[in-house]
């Protein structure tokens, strides 16, 4: 049995996965902003650094595996920007910087981040709101989405989830990360019936604008299928997964954009590999 650190375990899809990981026997130490083992606010920089303390504590400094599961979603208010950016993006890869050596010590470990088709279903997302982000700017990230006015939230909820996405596949094939046992993988869910999308659907105009969203399958996800899904990633199954974006969204992603994926390697990358990979690309 493995231990696993989750965070967002007081409620959602976060809850579901500390669930399904203790009814299989495994040990979780849970991070949320109450009623968790470890009580840590996310958004701050001394919050970030008293989880990844308190977590290394109790694991006692090795851990099978991580789920970033803690999020803030696109709720209206400008001030709700900076918070939106810092649990999102900065709550995610501080926390994985600070575990990787406890990662790393597991020699086979696998970490899930929650992120989101809104990545690919969200328009308009500003390129230098993601660039602020994956520099750590989450300030210059909030001013660079203020001038979307009402529609800012969302803008910065994707604009986070995409930096969080970019930032999981630039390091996942990395040897401190790949070469030192560490699969790191994205799970992108849609709308999955939680606390947060309840919430939205009892306010009529939000749950207006929820209920047109093109959903192929029908209906809303499930919190507890959400969990299956990890369970999964988190296993010896997983173990070739690597630097991969799952969408489990009811097939928006793919009702939006039937013909961008898959897309050929740019040439300029393969040009060191490009006569050894197209005689093995020959013979698959």
């Amino acid at each position: 049995m493995g231990v696993y650190a989750v965070t967002g375990s007081a409620s959602g899809m976060g809850r579901a996965v500390v669930d399904k990981l203790t009814a299989a026997g495994h040990t979780v130490i849970g991070v949320d902003i109450q009623a968790a083992d470890v009580v840590a606010d996310l958004s701050t920089g001394e919050g970030r650094r008293g989880a990844v303390r308190e977590v290394l504590s109790l694991a006692g400094g090795k851990l099978d595996g991580a789920v970033l599961a803690a999020g803030v979603g696109p709720v209206p208010g400008a001030d709700r920007l900076p918070l939106i950016a810092s649990v999102n993006y900065l709550g995610v890869v501080e926390l994985l910087d600070g575990w990787r050596a406890a990662l790393a010590a597991s020699g086979s470990a696998k970490v899930v981040v929650f992120g989101s088709n809104s990545t690919t279903t969200t328009p308009a997302v500003p390129r230098r709101t993601v660039k602020a982000l994956l520099s750590g700017d989450t300030a210059k990230a909030a001013r660079t989405v203020r001038l979307f006015g009402k529609t800012a939230p969302p803008m910065m909820y994707a604009g986070s989830k995409i930096a969080v996405t970019r930032w999981v596949r630039r390091h996942a094939t990395t040897q401190e990360w790949a070469g030192a046992g560490i699969r790191l993988n994205v799970l992108a869910p849609g709308a999955i019936m939680t606390p947060l999308l309840e919430k939205q659907l009892s306010t009529p105009s939000e749950a207006k604008v929820i209920r047109r969203f093109p959903v192929p399958v029908g209906g809303f996800g499930d919190a507890g299928q959400l969990g299956d899904w990890v369970v999964f990633m988190l296993s010896d199954a997983a173990n070739f997964l690597c630097g991969s974006v799952v969408f489990v969204d009811g097939g928006s992603d793919a009702y939006f954009r039937p013909d961008a994926w898959p897309r050929p390697v740019p040439v300029s990358r393969l040009v060191p590999y490009a006569w050894k990979f197209l005689r093995y690309s020959g013979n698959r």
